[in-house]
């Protein structure tokens, strides 16, 4: 059965401003109050990557650098990669599509290079060094439980760490109105295929099936669940939070799936 560790975890959203501060709103010893992020300044980037970077990049490097920060034992180089977003970079989508439009046809060779879907991997892989394998995956509203699978799977045949990465920002209008995400929403988990002394979880695979969605007990975080793909990792952070083995089941296309977490 498909069982994997999680070693340490990175969130970013308003509100929820890295692991470390988000586990007293998880596990509601604080209120949620959704404070807008700051700009981010990814500090492993080189300055000249860094001036390039786009906002979804940022938010990547945000949630990755994170969950890193909390096991500086770790080398970054030595994890394979998995980054999900449900539709990749929205405002150099928009971009694009804009200079499209215009008489010239003019396309900037930056926002082209920015534009495909593993940017934020390349961007990464240049930061930290790392030769191990990576994928870049989206699977709209599903994304993150595909990207957990990926990971998962990839942890488990080899028997190598690997780092998820989930992410989605907000597009600007118009596309806002077609694909609406109105809050921005990031995660990051180091997994790794056996459970060490530092484990914050195991979460084993169950299986599929079509049992609802696990919500959230908090209104407004389940408010925040919906809003964002990316949020759909909050059931499984909000179990590591409050320090309780459970069940969760996310949304992952036709058929849901079940994953047990045990702390």
């Amino acid at each position: 059965m498909l069982s994997v560790s999680i070693e340490s975890i990175g969130i970013a959203a308003p509100g929820l401003n890295g692991w470390k501060e988000s586990t007293k709103v998880l596990n509601g010893t604080k209120d949620y109050c959704p404070t807008p992020l700051e700009k981010y300044k990814p500090s492993l980037l080189p300055p000249n990557e860094r001036r390039r970077a786009t906002e979804l990049v940022r938010m990547a490097f945000r949630v990755c650098e994170d969950a890193f920060a909390q096991r500086p034992d770790e080398n970054a180089a030595q994890y394979a990669t998995v980054f999900a977003s449900s539709g990749g970079d929205y405002p150099i989508i928009d971009q694009i599509c804009r200079s499209l439009c215009e008489p010239e046809r003019l396309v900037s060779p930056t926002r082209f290079h920015n534009s495909v879907h593993n940017s934020a991997a390349g961007y990464w892989s240049i930061a930290v060094g790392g030769q191990r394998a990576s994928t870049s995956l989206s699977a709209h509203d599903a994304s993150f439980a595909a990207g957990l699978l990926e990971a998962m799977t990839y942890c488990q045949l080899e028997q190598q760490p690997c780092l998820l990465a989930v992410y989605d920002i907000c597009p600007p209008e118009p596309l806002q109105a077609k694909r609406t995400i109105p809050v921005e929403f990031g995660t990051a988990l180091l997994l790794k295929p056996t459970a060490t002394e530092q484990s914050l979880a195991t979460i084993r695979l169950q299986g599929f099936c079509n049992n609802d969605i696990t919500p959230l007990a908090s209104p407004p975080l389940e408010a925040l669940r919906q809003q964002n793909p990316a949020a759909c990792s909050l059931t499984l952070l909000t179990c590591i939070a409050q320090q309780k083995s459970s069940t969760v089941i996310f949304e992952n296309g036709f058929q849901n799936i079940a994953l047990e977490v045990t702390l």
